[in-house]
């Protein structure tokens, strides 16, 4: 029988279909008012894998909208319990549950603060739901696993829709409607089991959009297999951390195929030529360059599965976590 994280990994496709179909008229709706009243900054709001769905959209906004994009400290609001000036500002929750106090302390304090707060949940009937101006709904649908998978895939699927529809980008547009089959058609990855068989510590190493999901994949690899994997980067490992190659240190290469590629490429290189052990995780088939760190990670949870069961490993439920976190 297929693990729970297997099976959910499987139901993407689906998912973005159906996140397609039942958000267009509100992305539709909200493109309009971006174009209207576009802010002069964003604040990303998250933890842990929707805060690196946030990494990923401060890459996307400022590459495609032009817009700053930062990062909220949500202690600032939860346990500071200060409200800053947001005027002007659209402020983004990413959250599966919807439900961690401190992520709607903090969405409370952005609205207060003048922001306009957007919602991206899953779970429509949460705290966090209740308090934004805008929901935009995930649609992945009941998610057991406690890694999450779907629900990380759909706030990025979620973030690419709204900067879609806030630029009126017709190609962006086009190419998320064929992502599901491309998606369906993309042969899996794998991993070999040698590269992290005893495998105590990596890292892994991006750039860009690469780093932005490099930064998923170190969770993952921390939550599932036990491993101490640190995301960098590409151009910041060659900032300090690059003496760690001295240690022969396996390096987990995500590549993607966009305008940073060549200059990540002369890192990886670099790193190589140090004495570091590459395992490749590249983009395959002829994705639009945004989308590709979506199939990436895809790929990457098939991947994460099947070492995660080969080593005897549980991926549906590592020890110590569970599926919803409530921080203050």
């Amino acid at each position: 029988m297929s693990s729970l994280m297997a099976r959910e990994t499987a139901e993407i496709p689906t998912v973005i279909r159906q996140q397609l179909t039942h958000n267009a008229a509100c992305l539709q709706h909200l493109g309009a008012e971006l174009r209207a009243q576009p802010p002069r900054a964003v604040m990303m709001i998250g933890r842990g894998t929707s805060d690196h769905a946030g990494v990923f959209a401060k890459y996307l906004i400022e590459v495609e909208c032009g817009v700053p994009v930062m990062a909220a400290a949500p202690s600032i609001a939860s346990v500071y319990g200060q409200t800053l000036r947001l005027d002007g500002m659209l402020a983004i929750c990413i959250s599966q549950s919807g439900k961690s106090p401190d992520i709607v302390a903090q969405a409370e304090r952005a609205k207060a603060g003048g922001a306009r707060v957007l919602a991206l949940v899953n779970n429509v009937d949460s705290p966090l739901a209740a308090v934004a101006d805008d929901v935009l709904p995930l649609h992945a649908g009941p998610e057991l696993a406690v890694a999450a998978t779907k629900s990380y895939i759909a706030s990025l699927v979620a973030l690419v829709s709204l900067v879609a529809a806030w630029q009126d980008n017709a190609d962006l547009q086009q190419a998320l409607q064929e992502l599901p089959q491309q998606l369906q058609n993309t042969p899996a990855q794998a991993f070999a089991l040698a590269d992290f068989q005893q495998l105590k510590q990596c890292v892994v190493l991006g750039r860009g959009f690469g780093y932005a999901i490099a930064r998923e994949m170190a969770l993952k690899l921390k939550e599932v297999l036990s491993i101490q994997a640190e995301a960098f980067s590409s151009a910041e490992f060659l900032h300090g951390p690059v003496t760690l190659v001295e240690q022969h240190l396996t390096v987990v290469n995500c590549q993607i195929d966009d305008e940073g590629a060549a200059y990540h490429q002369a890192q990886i290189a670099d790193v190589a030529a140090r004495g570091a052990h590459i395992v490749p995780f590249l983009a395959a088939g002829a994705l639009h360059p945004r989308l590709q760190p979506i199939a990436l990670m895809q790929q990457f949870y098939q991947a994460l599965e099947q070492l995660a069961v080969q080593q005897g490993l549980n991926p549906d439920a590592p020890p110590g976590l569970k599926k919803v976190t409530e921080t203050r």
